[in-house]
C-alpha cells in the first residue's frame, strides 16, 4: 500500500515530463516557422527595385503609424 502514492507521483511527474517535451517541440516548431517567414519576406524585399522596396517601406512604416495612433488615441 505505500507504494501506491508513490507510483502515482511517479506516474505524474513521467506524465509532466512528456507535456513538457511537447510544447518545447512545438515552441521550438513555431519559432522555426517565424524565422523562415521573415527570411521569406526578407529575399521578397531584397528582390525588389530599390524605388519599389523603397515605397514598400514606407507604406508599411505609415501602416504602422496608423496603427500605433489608432490605439492610443
Amino acid at each position: 500500500m505505500g507504494s501506491s502514492p508513490r507510483i502515482i507521483r511517479v506516474a505524474l511527474l513521467v506524465a509532466a515530463a512528456v507535456l513538457l517535451a511537447a510544447a518545447a517541440v512545438q515552441l521550438r516548431d513555431k519559432h522555426e516557422l517565424a524565422e523562415e517567414t521573415v527570411q521569406d519576406i526578407h529575399d521578397q524585399l531584397d528582390a525588389l527595385d530599390p524605388a519599389t522596396r523603397a515605397a514598400v517601406i514606407a507604406r508599411l512604416t505609415s501602416d504602422e503609424v496608423k496603427k500605433v495612433r489608432d490605439q492610443r488615441g
